[in-house]
């Protein structure tokens, strides 16, 4: 559905006197298969809203080629848009207008005819469980109502593809959760699902397949099982406050300590290939070093891992 090579794209940013040249999107290759919620992951200014307006068309890529839904990005962009839907992080919908006003509109300026456009729009709503609010002004509705009516103004004119960015930022746990259910019913109805976000939980829980994003590059695709996967064992993370080093000297050199790294001053993160075995080892070994424990946590490998693995500092913290 979406294909993508060598995507790139900078901007100029004055920097006191000077005009400096930022790489957004440093040559982005993709590959995203019809009917997946494809997940892109990474913190803000990774470069994951860039690359999905260079997709929507919204700005024109400095370098690369791209396919989407069949049509050539550089030189067919009208195209693309028939084709897709985009929802921005941002939201769509006008205060003083109703839910329904806003879809018969949306869909009227994609062509349809005014019965189909209200016969359309009564099905989103329908759709989207905001029949009950449809004729109430949009200032009335609570964030999640609103986001909801901004992507079915993105799917209206029933799109191949829809491009949903941070589709859950700013909304409270109930209405996310809701959110999450309304993207799996899209792509249970066929469509392909396209999604920025910077919530590990959100990509872990709702995508078939991401690509992790950090400073306009790709550093991991792939199932997010597959992912975690690739950090085999369980990570053991320690608290050693002003003596990391010293610990990291002791069991760096332990047989049972696959890797070891340091993501902050007081703390140590040891890759293990069983967690149960290794713990009461490295209790020993730091009490026979003198070395007075603060904390100790045990847990499988997740997305934030993956992160830390290829970038070197985590995604929570960004």
């Amino acid at each position: 559905m979406i294909e993508t090579k060598g995507l790139r794209k900078s901007f100029r940013s004055r920097q006191g006197r000077e005009k400096k040249e930022v790489e957004a999107v440093r040559g982005v290759d993709l590959l995203v298969r019809e009917g997946e919620i494809f997940g892109f992951l990474g913190p803000n200014g990774a470069g994951k809203t860039t690359t999905l307006r260079m997709l929507a068309t919204l700005i024109e890529p400095d370098g690369g080629e791209a396919v989407i839904a069949g049509a050539n990005l550089r030189t067919d962009p009208a195209e693309v848009r028939r084709r897709i839907g985009y929802v921005a992080q941002g939201g769509s919908t006008w205060d003083d207008s109703t839910a329904r006003e806003e879809l018969v509109l949306q869909a009227r300026m994609y062509g349809l005819g005014k019965a189909e456009a209200r016969e359309r729009a009564d099905r989103a709503l329908a759709a989207f469980q905001l029949s009950e609010y449809a004729d109430r002004k949009c200032k009335t509705y609570s964030g999640g109502q609103r986001r909801r009516v901004d992507i079915a103004l993105g799917i209206i004119h029933e799109p191949r593809i829809v491009f949903l960015d941070e589709p859950t930022t700013g909304l409270d746990p109930q209405s996310r959760a809701h959110m999450w259910d309304e993207i799996r019913r899209l792509r249970a109805e066929g469509m392909t699902v396209f999604i920025t976000t910077h919530y590990l939980d959100e990509a872990d829980a709702l995508c078939d397949r991401i690509a992790i994003m950090d400073h306009g590059e790709i550093v991991a695709e792939g199932t997010p099982a597959t992912l975690k996967r690739e950090i085999s064992g369980d990570i053991v993370e320690i608290g050693i406050r002003g003596q990391a080093a010293r610990g990291a000297e002791v069991l760096d050199t332990q047989p049972y300590v696959t890797k070891l790294e340091t993501p902050d001053e007081g703390g140590l993160r040891l890759f293990v290939d069983d967690g149960a075995v290794a713990i009461p080892q490295i209790l020993r070994a730091l009490d026979g070093a003198g070395i007075e424990l603060e904390t100790i946590g045990l847990h499988r490998p997740s997305l934030d891992d993956v992160f830390l693995t290829k970038t070197g500092r985590s995604l929570r913290e960004s």
